[in-house]
């Protein structure tokens, strides 16, 4: 009788975990596309969480009506920032194609000389320059031939556009949830935390959030103030779109020591274009000016929140990149800080035997013998033999 039990409750417990499993994978597959989406709301929700409990709780506006504001003055903050850069890229992209038609037609593309003095490729880039000019009308048809055998190419640009705005769409939509419901769930994934790991999550989710905070505002900060600043070198430096770099710079500055490779190219570019003190000049205000925000701002916002060592945080922003995207920006460290959280946590209860001083006793072959003194050895000032 008890074994005809104990065979039916294991077949019970394991049809159990095999549909909770099957439960979890299909879970999985619906919500999949949205993962990354409900990552960004989460990010933002917590960090403006603040502003929202002004609305509803100073101002006392409703739920609804408070999420709602911060809904759509996120969504204010970040459309209105791309649409503009939008338009100007498309401004720009016109500008130059345009351009670079007329000069193929009346047979006149050239190139700065530094280019074509470059070793190895300058001959080559000289060449191709002259087959062009000197036909003007079989380089365009032999373009035009390109571009439709490659219309592959943009259906995959345009679907990943558009599936980069649909997720932006939803992570927005979600993040009006995440503001009037985020107290609750909150609290629901709190306690099932502590109902599997018990009152010491408790720390690991306040570790998360001061990791999550600081980082988004020593990144968000980093890169708006080297944003700025580039964006001002830019205009003084007489560079093309100073708005676009400007946006450009902001984007590229979220990423660690990723600010130097556009103001680098564009002191490049002035410098091939012959503009040699306004390429330098804006070489050095990125070296001595730009630069040293990141090496400043970053470390202090990050790291003296946190109290993690700056070098973690470098590791974790590049390594959540990597594994994660742009969302691994702010994962990556948060991951990172749970697993200090973890270590500091076992060393500290631990701490009583790893740094207990080791006792050495006479049975103990490693034990030091005492060091040997002749002057010790007399009795009754005779010396022993």
């Amino acid at each position: 009788m008890i074994e005809n039990w104990t065979k039916e409750f294991i077949i019970q417990r394991l049809l159990a975990i095999t549909l909770l499993v099957a439960l979890f994978v299909l879970c999985f597959q619906v919500v999949q596309f949205f993962i990354v989406p409900a990552l960004w709301a989460a990010i933002l929700a917590y960090v403006t969480f603040p502003i929202y409990e002004f609305f509803h709780e100073k101002v006392k506006l409703s739920p609804d009506f408070s999420a709602a504001i911060m809904t759509v003055s996120i969504s204010l903050i970040i459309g209105v920032p791309l649409v503009i850069g939008v338009f100007i890229l498309q401004q720009e992209a016109l500008s130059l194609i345009s351009n670079l038609v007329y000069r193929i037609k009346v047979g006149y593309l050239d190139v700065p000389d530094s280019f074509k003095e470059l070793p190895i490729i300058g001959q080559q880039i000289k060449d191709v320059l002259w087959r062009i000019n000197k036909n003007p009308e079989g380089t365009l048809e032999a373009f035009r031939l390109w571009v439709q055998s490659h219309l592959y190419y943009g259906k995959v640009a345009f679907d990943v556009v558009f599936s980069g705005l649909a997720k932006l769409g939803m992570a927005l939509m979600t993040l009006f949830f995440f503001y009037r419901d985020g107290t609750s769930l909150v609290r629901q994934i709190r306690q099932a935390l502590r109902n599997i790991i018990g009152n010491r999550i408790d720390g690991y989710i306040d570790s998360v959030g001061t990791t999550t905070r600081a980082v988004v505002y020593g990144i968000g900060l980093t890169a708006l103030a080297q944003a700025l600043l580039a964006g001002i070198g830019y205009y003084f430096a007489g560079a093309p779109s100073p708005i676009l770099l400007t946006i450009v710079t902001f984007i590229i500055a979220l990423i660690p020591f990723g600010t130097p490779f556009v103001w680098g190219g564009v002191s490049i570019w002035l410098l091939s274009q012959g503009h040699t003190a306004e390429g330098i000049g804006l070489a050095l205000w990125g070296v001595f000016v730009i630069s040293w925000v990141d090496n400043l701002i970053r470390p202090i916002v990050i790291s003296g929140a946190t109290k993690i060592p700056f070098i973690i945080i470098f590791i974790g922003v590049l390594g959540g990149l990597t594994a994660f995207g742009f969302v691994g920006l702010f994962i990556g460290p948060v991951v990172l800080a749970i697993g200090l959280a973890v270590w500091r946590e076992w060393i500290s209860q631990h701490k009583n035997e790893i740094f207990a001083p080791q006792e050495i006793t006479l049975s103990d072959p490693n034990a030091i013998a005492p060091i040997h003194n002749p002057e010790q050895d007399t009795v009754g000032g005779n010396e022993s033999i």
